[in-house]
């Protein structure tokens, strides 16, 4: 369990969220979920925009430990990862992937949620800002391997993997594909990946 007080209440709000879904989210919630005394929550953060913020930055931070600990670039300025061995980076990829779906659930479905919820109500679709650094780094990777167009290849492979884990968590793909959190799942992304990256490349 997290000691920071920011790193609780955010990790609450991330289980709330999917478990019972964006109407579900609220200060009162959060507090219950962590145990604290009413009130801690809005202490913290006073709207529930800055509650929804807190939840995204908290995500992307998240994320990017995960990215860091499968030894992926977890920053848009960092230097492009190489790509001459496709199957290698797609497995990469993919084990990163497979803890998204599995250990990493929760937030993956809380991601979703938030990000449907800044359809509804521009005041918070800044949140969108977090996907830049992803798409930037894809954009480098498939620069320096020589694919033509590698920004729109770029932009294009993110909106790909995005529709991988959505498929596997909330659509169809969740009914036949492996189950998360096995050797079987990881190997079927990483063919996916593999296709995906090698028609970019040309």
């Amino acid at each position: 369990m997290p000691t920071d007080r920011f790193a609780l209440l955010t990790d609450a709000a991330i289980d709330v969220l999917a478990e019972e879904g964006m109407r579900g989210l609220t200060h009162r919630a959060v507090d219950r979920r962590t145990g604290l005394p009413e009130g801690t929550t809005s202490a913290y953060f006073r709207t529930r925009k800055q509650l929804i913020e807190a939840v995204v930055r908290r995500i992307a931070d998240l994320d990017r430990e995960d990215l860091r600990a499968g030894r992926l670039p977890a920053d848009g300025d960092g230097p492009p990862p190489d790509l001459t061995d496709v199957p290698a980076m797609a497995a990469g990829i993919a084990a990163v992937l497979d803890h998204w779906m599995s250990g990493g659930r929760n937030r993956t479905l809380a991601r979703y949620a938030c990000l449907l919820e800044a359809t509804h109500h521009p005041e918070i679709r800044t949140i969108l800002a977090y996907g830049d650094a992803s798409r930037a780094q894809s954009r480098a990777m498939l620069a320096a391997a020589g694919a033509p167009n590698p920004d729109q290849a770029g932009d294009h492979f993110v909106a790909c993997i995005d529709g991988l884990l959505f498929d596997r968590l909330a659509g169809a793909g969740a009914r036949t594909a492996p189950p998360p959190g096995t050797a079987a799942n990881r190997a079927d992304l990483t063919a996916a990946l593999t296709a995906v990256l090698r028609g970019f490349l040309g």
